[in-house]
């Protein structure tokens, strides 16, 4: 029960990662107040409150500052405050090339993808530090935002932000007792990636996705949850300001055709 007596915040808790850590959240002691654009949130909430869990769902937009404010002000009425604030949602905004990229599709990923982080920072970071027992907030970013090869110019700029936001804000809530890191997942099944997955299935070829990492796997949302737990427990006490990649090794380094070990070619 790392969660116990804890209050936790979860955006596209509709699928994917954000379900996988509302049930894992819940199942260690947290009440929830949880969020997705679709309403596939309400069924997240029904498999959480099924398990034993406390747990309110809204539908809201992540990148929109009054929903987003609607969320805190919720865990505070409903349950008191707010412990752990994890800023999930996000739009993959495809694989876009750099010449047919528009300022307005750009703006709509900044939107979702980094806007509304900032705004989980501001509403979420605000309340921790009024009162004053200190605080958890996990932003998701991507091995995107880490360096080029793993999303389109929109997307991974976005992420490239998030984990830049992460450092910033650690420093701009020093002595709060608020800790803000950045969650860095590689290829993962989630209804974001569905389409990647789908299109592999359909053509007989699921074995290659994920085969540019160590691993040679994609990761279940799962994974991607259980360090989400990591960070917003008490065991993470000390990591602060800091982007975890969960990627299977793939930002360790630059992917290549060939990999020597030793003197086999593998």
């Amino acid at each position: 029960m790392r969660l116990a007596g804890k209050v936790a915040i979860i955006t596209g808790a509709g699928s994917g990662i954000g379900r996988a850590s509302a049930l894992l959240f819940a199942s260690e002691g947290a009440k929830l107040v949880i969020g997705d654009k679709a309403d596939s949130v309400h069924e997240t909430a029904k498999l959480v409150t099924e398990a034993g869990g406390t747990v309110t769902a809204m539908q809201m937009d992540a990148g929109v500052e009054g929903d987003v404010a609607k969320m805190v002000a919720t865990a505070v009425s409903s349950y008191g405050g707010i412990d752990i604030a994890f800023a999930n949602a996000g739009v993959s905004g495809g694989m876009d090339g750099i010449f047919e990229t528009t300022p307005e599709h750009m703006a709509e990923v900044l939107r979702v993808n980094l806007i509304g982080p900032m705004l989980m920072v501001k509403h979420a970071g605000k309340r921790m530090w009024d009162q004053g027992r200190g605080g958890s907030i996990i932003l998701t970013a991507s091995v995107a935002g880490i360096r080029s090869g793993a999303g389109g110019p929109s997307y991974s700029a976005s992420k490239a932000g998030v984990i830049n936001l992460a450092q910033t804000s650690a420093q701009q809530l020093s002595d709060t007792g608020v800790r803000v890191n950045a969650l860095c997942p590689g290829l993962t099944e989630t209804g974001m990636t569905k389409p990647t997955f789908d299109y592999a299935r359909d053509k007989g070829v699921e074995e290659k996705i994920g085969r540019l990492n160590p691993l040679r796997r994609a990761a279940q949302p799962i994974e991607l949850a259980n360090v989400a737990l990591f960070l917003a427990s008490d065991q993470s006490s000390y990591v602060n300001g800091q982007a975890i990649a969960v990627d299977g090794g793939l930002s360790s380094s630059h992917p290549v055709t060939r990999q020597m070990t030793g003197r086999t070619a593998v």
